[in-house]
């Protein structure tokens, strides 16, 4: 009889049951998360033989995390099975579970056939492609077997290809974060006239136990009286909610001051301020500010001597992280200009090259006459021009040409552009760390970066949930959320989810209607 195990394997440890199911495994899976194999419970796994001619030729990307991952499904697979013999019958895995490799026996003889196979080859007729060959080795599963046969993939046009043959088919579940409908940017509570003016006079109240309840630690709440007086908050935990700790203003070195313009950047600027949160997730659409705040509160605080850090660290997924970012001439900061481009627009408009009269985000209040002169003083050495012996080349560098503020900060270390395919085995410490469009990476990869922050850094995860690009994630399996998500309600964690579009009235209108 024919198995799940192989061609000729005389005995199958596969369960046969009504509460057991057998799930195949796409290459895309293993890739996605390569401890995925413990992770299906008490259920049949099976494995094509075709899966493993894909990771073999993915195993040898060196600088990528695909790569890592590739190899690291492999010695998982070496370890559970060592021999031929656990090849072809299967073994038990520690959760209860089965795994399996498939071979299918329709494609190594053409001759033999059966009404799978046949509908099949009338739909999918080209099987020298690897995608559907996967596909019939889970129809030989599902065709040979009881339990329910589902082949899991994150892919999901080989999805709609399996479920057209008449294969259930369905994404990979365990890191999606649970569905729910669109929350709120923040929770509204009520409270008397009375208790809202005792908390703007001690800066902190203590809620009621069932009012408090549904808020987790850190989370950002507006107050509002029934005569419809208001006044943001942060839940402190034991349903104590404080004031919010800000300035008037922030500013980069020798730039314009910049303030919050609406109540959630009020939330995320709280967040980027206190140093006691050193793990930052903000989800915003195009324009609400998010990435403009970001770079202005972290240079804010690196222009003190006994500042906290030292620096600030920019990056983003080029494409994916781990991505070669090769075929590009020049050097790394070269090579990433283009995706980092938005950094050097929001850093032009903190520090501008030529003061502004009336700057779009300037505060209200203007700084004292000394710090002004300071300021002046420093934009005009910013934009001096270089001297002949500068030891740099090209954009200006050494020929006289003035070069923009912001520069000086590239260059001096301030701001330090980091290139995520380099970032395992780093230790980044004393840093503030910027990490944007974190909506295309995957639960792992943000994993492999926040175990890279050291004590005294901070790292921020911004994005939006609604714009991925990444054919493997979605709105509810990408990094941001997973991140967001998981370390909800931890102490050193906070969220802020901005709304209101800043950048004009056209980009607003933009982002909600087209």
């Amino acid at each position: 009889m024919e198995n799940l195990r192989g061609v000729t394997a005389p005995v199958s440890r596969i369960r046969t049951s009504a509460k057991v199911k057998t799930f195949v495994l796409d290459t895309n899976v293993l890739l996605h998360d390569p401890q995925s194999i413990y992770k299906f419970e008490e259920n049949n796994l099976a494995i094509p033989v075709e899966v493993l001619e894909e990771l073999d030729a993915i195993k040898g990307e060196q600088s990528t995390e695909r790569g890592r991952s590739a190899r690291r499904v492999h010695r998982i697979l070496q370890e559970l099975l060592p021999d031929s013999h656990a090849m072809h019958e299967g073994v038990e895995l520690p959760n209860g579970g089965t795994l399996s490799i498939i071979i299918n026996p329709y494609l190594v003889d053409p001759a033999r056939t059966s009404p799978a196979m046949v509908r099949l080859r009338a739909i999918l007729p080209d099987l020298g492609k690897k995608d559907n060959r996967i596909i019939a080795a889970a129809l030989f599963v599902q065709e040979q077997f009881p339990p329910p046969t589902i082949l899991v993939t994150k892919d999901v046009n080989v999805q709609l290809k399996a479920r057209a043959v008449g294969l259930e088919s369905e994404d990979y579940l365990n890191d999606k974060v649970p569905e729910v409908d669109e929350e709120a940017s923040y929770r509204e509570i009520p409270l008397s006239i009375y208790e809202l003016q005792r908390f703007c006079s001690e800066g902190a109240y203590e809620l009621d136990e069932a009012v408090a309840k549904p808020l987790y630690l850190n989370e950002y709440v507006l107050l509002r009286s029934d005569e419809g007086k208001t006044m943001p908050a942060r839940h402190y935990g034991d349903g104590v909610v404080r004031r919010l700790k800000l300035p008037d203003f922030v500013k980069a070195p020798g730039g314009i001051p910049v303030r919050a313009r609406n109540l959630e950047q009020q939330f995320l600027m709280d967040a980027l301020l206190d140093d006691s949160i050193q793990m930052l997730t903000c989800f915003g659409k195009a324009g609400t500010g998010k990435t403009l705040l970001s770079i202005g509160c972290a240079l804010h605080q690196t222009q003190d001597d006994h500042s906290r850090y030292d620096g600030v660290s920019i990056s983003r997924p080029v494409m994916a992280l781990g991505k070669d970012i090769g075929f590009l001439p020049g050097t790394l900061e070269e090579k990433m200009k283009p995706w980092l481009q938005p950094y050097y627009d929001a850093l032009e408009v903190l520090i501008p090259s030529k003061p502004l009269k009336e700057p779009q985000f300037a505060a209200k209040k203007v700084s004292k006459k000394k710090n002004k002169q300071r300021d002046d003083q420093f934009i005009a050495q910013m934009t001096a021009p270089q001297p002949s012996h500068a030891g740099h080349s090209g954009g200006g560098h050494g020929s006289g040409v003035p070069v923009k503020p912001y520069e000086r900060l590239l260059r001096s270390g301030l701001v330090e552009i980091e290139a995520l395919a380099f970032i395992r085995g780093r230790s980044i410490a004393r840093r503030f760390f910027i990490l944007d469009e974190a909506q295309q990476l995957t639960p792992h990869e943000v994993k492999t970066v926040l175990t890279r922050i050291s004590e005294g850094s901070k790292i921020v995860l911004i994005g939006d949930p609604a714009q991925i690009d990444n054919p493997y994630v979605d709105s509810r399996s990408n990094g941001l959320v997973y991140a967001h998500n998981r370390m909800k309600g931890q102490g050193l964690a906070a969220h802020v989810k901005l709304t209101k579009g800043e950048r004009s009235k056209l980009a607003e209108l933009a982002a909600d209607l087209l």
